[in-house]
């Protein structure tokens, strides 16, 4: 039986936000048994709160941004993923802004404050969601799919115009360990073409190299050199593995995704968040 989980100490991390592209503050904190991942506004009166779940999420325009009143949180998915990966049920993440720092672009810092922040087991039993039957998302050119399994693992391909290795594809089992080698420190990316179109959005204020690669013209231009040959889709994994997290638990299962995006691996998460709430339903009906 797998226990629960939160940080055992807290953490913080500092930098800049890519679509707002103010400078903010990000903090990890323990939580008891039965919270869930909780983000809190610090800069709002009474520090709003609103929980990591599917059913929270208001846009997934480049990012999955979740809210409940004013506690409006953009771009949660590398947090979340991090903290999935490495099995924190509980733990309270504080900000002195509307968005996380976006780092270099990973989740590596994320992984990096877990890691300084220490785990603890706690008392009470793991949420884990493994589902019994498929479940399906058609996005027409996106499509996605979760099966029985016991334990998580993606099989994920990306096709994008102008990438110099094209399409990508990567499998892969998510363990902390697996994830921290292969997939957290895999970069965002944006096409070269799309950006003044997310410029006009008023997104990307915060974007540079140091914190996204460019796809452009058959090269992808970065700061440094790829981190991996499939960089690409490998963030692609790592992003699916915070957006699923937002069903509200642990989950286990084979996925495979055909060029994924936020609107439809939440919702996927959707789906299963419901499921996961039907099937409790029922067994408190049964008592």
């Amino acid at each position: 039986m797998e226990k629960q989980k939160t940080v055992k100490n807290t953490s913080q991390y500092s930098g800049i936000s890519l679509h707002s592209g103010a400078r903010t503050k990000v903090r990890l904190q323990p939580a008891p048994c039965h919270t869930g991942i909780v983000f809190r506004r610090i800069d709002l009166p009474g520090g709003p709160e609103v929980r990591a779940l599917a059913s929270r999420v208001i846009d997934v325009r480049r990012g999955t941004t979740i809210a409940d009143g004013a506690a409006v949180v953009f771009t949660v998915e590398h947090i979340m993923s991090a903290l999935h990966a490495y099995g924190i049920d509980n733990a309270i993440v504080e900000m002195d802004g509307m968005e996380p720092p976006i780092a270099d672009g990973s989740a590596l810092s994320f992984v990096e404050m877990i890691e300084e922040a220490g785990v603890v087991e706690q008392e009470a039993e793991a949420k884990i969601f493994a589902p019994d039957r498929p479940f399906f998302v058609d996005g027409g050119a996106t499509k996605v799919v979760i099966l029985p399994g016991d334990k998580l693992e993606i099989a994920c391909t990306t096709s994008f115009a102008g990438c110099p290795f094209d399409p990508q594809f990567y499998q892969t089992e998510i363990t902390q360990e697996i994830y921290r080698r292969e997939i957290c420190g895999a970069r965002t990316f944006v096409q070269y073409s799309d950006l003044q179109m997310l410029l006009s959005m008023g997104l990307c204020k915060g974007g540079s190299l140091d914190a996204a690669a460019i796809i452009h013209d058959g090269a992808i231009i970065c700061r440094d050199s790829l981190r991996y040959g499939n960089e690409v889709v490998r963030h692609k994994i790592l992003d699916m593995v915070g957006d699923l997290y937002l069903c509200g638990c642990r989950v286990k299962g084979t996925v495979i995704a055909i060029k994924p995006g936020h609107p439809r691996n939440v919702e996927l998460a959707g789906q299963l968040e419901q499921a996961i709430a039907g099937a409790k339903q029922q067994q408190e009906c049964a008592k």
